[in-house]
């Protein structure tokens, strides 16, 4: 089973290289997609090995998430010390809470209309981080970094 992704880049205000976004799918070898969430022995696309790496040396980058998106989400991949253990499982919890959140307010804000909207890509800074969020249907790709490298 591998990963399969499309990437397209998102605007960015700081110095940091964009996240992938969108289209993400699982291809088994027969050619079927599959919405089973992969295991950390699966195999990833060249592209998103790419990116990942791409992300995590990044001098900013103090690491990187990829969730599976069910309930409650649960850690694909990740890469930097603030996301071991237990810590990491938090940030994944909440990460995961974050997006819900934003999406049910988009739905409230946008209820009767026959074309919702949806949640893209999303930046959150706090005083010492900024965490960079891109949902996906199935999955989420969530990059923390510090804005003043």
């Amino acid at each position: 089973m591998s990963i399969a992704t499309k990437s397209t880049l998102a605007p960015s205000t700081s110095s940091m290289a964009a996240a992938p976004a969108r289209t993400s799918f699982i291809s088994q070898p027969n050619g079927h997609t599959s919405s089973n969430v992969p295991s950390s022995s699966s195999a990833m696309s060249p592209e998103l090995e790419s990116t990942l790496a791409m992300l995590s040396s990044h001098r900013s980058v103090l690491g990187y998430m990829l969730l599976s998106r069910g309930h409650p989400v649960s850690i694909i991949r990740h890469s930097g010390v603030i996301f071991e253990g237990e810590q990491g499982k938090k940030y994944a919890t909440a990460i995961g809470r974050i997006v819900e959140s934003v999406q049910g307010g988009l739905e409230e804000v946008h209820a009767g209309e026959t074309d919702g909207d949806e949640v893209r890509f999303m930046r959150i800074r706090t005083k010492r981080h900024e965490l960079m969020i891109s949902p996906d249907d199935r999955y989420l790709l969530a990059v923390l970094h510090d804005p003043a490298t």
